[in-house]
């Protein structure tokens, strides 16, 4: 690259990687990139994930993307957690909640404490100790001084990419409406050199960015990349999603409600409600999986049942050459937990931290490439965690996922926790709190706990866990009902 004008950035598709990308770099590196985004009114895309995490917070702070004309709109609901429902059993439920539960110490997080006091019979449930938790069971939110309260957002898909456009124009980017007929390489290195359009432009770049789904026809279909299937540990490779007229007010947060062959999500927004059925193709059919979920849905039908067919997995580079992938190109998960478009932004930060200003380094895109990685594996283990840690034997889907190999990584973390109630994560890892929260919730309970926990006299103890919990319901006590905090925010 020539460090003297302008990088060329081309990004090859639209939805919400495309747009997300396109806005960061055109408001973040304006001076330098000249952006192109090539995307064909003619193909649709996948736009049915509504739900995100609290980084989405920090992505729109870096923008400058004023909250409440985002929230209007994306007709946008705030977000305290997932309520998992028939996960560890068909009877119960938990609710893993974004903030952080207790108080820690230096040398032990609070489950220790919350253990001890447990084999006391002093310990109320662990989530009463938290207070994003007790906020969405009962149905309130505000914004606290210090952001005292983590949260996300519920979204509509397709506006928000709509949204981003708005800013992308904005700030100069340039859209090209049409479909790319041919993808041209370089001879000498293999490098992407021009998009060849049906409306006869040739698009040439220094960057290119592949946001064209699972179809990776940057990535994939040009660069022969390869991909890693993670199929034999996340078993749902489907997905059935409606939308269904809202019948009741937006609750705080997701509903994962656990069926036979997977699960099903309910997300409420403003005016709507999305609904979704994970599952297996190999224990229920498509037939069976509209009926399914059709069958288990509040209001009115909005738009017709679109099956979803994804393969668990990731490139082996998410980087290769000059093309960066983003979203479903670079890989996907599942829906579980809602860490796609986290995914999408923490690869655009990455690359705006590694920008190869003057030209391509192989140190950078092995750098790139490690830290995407592991990001994706951590998130990936996070994901398997929920449907092997389970007390579920009525059908062969959960008795497979009960008794399956796990990856290593997964496999000592529970171990530890079972052992120790310690928590070991490598810097920069996405979840923290959410472990311990989790693995609580489906059943994997400490069977021992730090021996600092013992400094507490049990009259300590019980008055720490008290003044714990009183805080917290005193806090939740002052909050508004969700609903009513939302139309100031309209």
């Amino acid at each position: 690259m020539n460090n003297n004008k302008k990088q060329r950035v081309v990004i090859a598709g639209g939805g919400t990687a495309g747009w997300m990308a396109a806005a960061a770099l055109s408001r973040l590196l304006h001076n330098r990139v000249d952006v192109t985004l090539i995307e064909s009114s003619d193909i649709g895309t996948v736009g049915v994930g509504e739900a995100t995490i609290p980084t989405l917070t920090f992505f729109h702070r870096l923008l400058k993307i004023d909250e409440k004309a985002f929230m209007a709109a994306t007709n946008a609901t705030f977000k305290l957690g997932i309520n998992f429902e028939n996960w560890k059993t068909t009877s119960d439920a938990y609710l893993h909640a974004f903030g952080a539960t207790g108080k820690d110490c230096w040398a032990a997080g609070f489950q220790h404490f919350w253990t001890r006091g447990r084999q006391l019979g002093l310990s109320d449930d662990f989530g009463a100790y938290c207070l994003e938790r007790v906020a969405a069971e009962q149905g309130k939110f505000a914004h606290l001084p210090q952001n005292g309260l983590n949260y996300a957002y519920h979204l509509d898909a397709s506006k928000y990419a709509m949204f981003l456009r708005n800013l992308a124009e904005q700030a100069g980017i340039r859209r090209i409406d049409a479909r790319i007929e041919q993808v041209a390489t370089r001879k000498d290195n293999g490098y992407i050199r021009h998009l060849q359009l049906d409306n006869g432009e040739k698009i040439e770049g220094d960057l290119f960015i592949d946001c064209t789904g699972f179809r990776g026809l940057l990535i994939e279909e040009t660069l022969h990349t390869g991909y890693e299937d993670w199929s034999h540990w996340l078993l749902c490779d489907s997905a059935v999603a409606v939308q269904t007229e809202s019948v009741s007010l937006p609750l705080p947060y997701t509903r994962s409600i656990a069926h036979e062959d997977g699960w099903q999500w309910r997300i409420p927004l403003q005016t709507r409600v999305g609904n979704g059925l994970v599952f297996c193709s190999k224990y229920l059919s498509e037939r069976d999986a509209i009926t399914r979920l059709t069958d288990n849905i509040e209001g009115a039908p909005l738009n017709s049942p679109r099956v979803i067919k994804f393969r668990p997995g990731r490139r082996t580079k998410q980087w290769n050459r000059n093309c960066v992938s983003l979203g479903l190109a670079s890989g996907f998960i599942e829906p579980l937990e809602s860490t796609s478009i986290h995914l999408i932004q923490q690869g655009i930060v990455r690359l705006l931290r590694m920008f190869p200003h003057d030209e391509i380094r192989p140190a950078i895109v092995d750098e790139f490439n490690r830290q995407s990685v592991d990001e994706i594996e951590h998130i990936r283990d996070f994901i398997i965690l929920h449907y092997h840690v389970t007390a579920r034997t009525d059908s062969a889907f959960w008795r497979h996922c009960r008794h399956m190999d796990i990856p290593e990584t997964l496999a000592q973390r529970l171990q530890i926790f079972r052992e120790s109630g310690q928590i070991h994560r490598k810097a920069n890892e996405l979840f923290d709190d959410s472990w311990q929260q989790v693995m609580i919730g489906q059943g994997l309970l400490p069977e021992g706990y730090h021996p600092i926990a013992d400094m507490m006299s049990e009259q300590e103890l019980k008055e720490f866990l008290s003044h714990i919990k009183g805080n917290v319901d005193r806090t939740v006590s002052q909050l508004p009902p969700h609903h009513v905090y939302l139309k100031t925010r309209a």
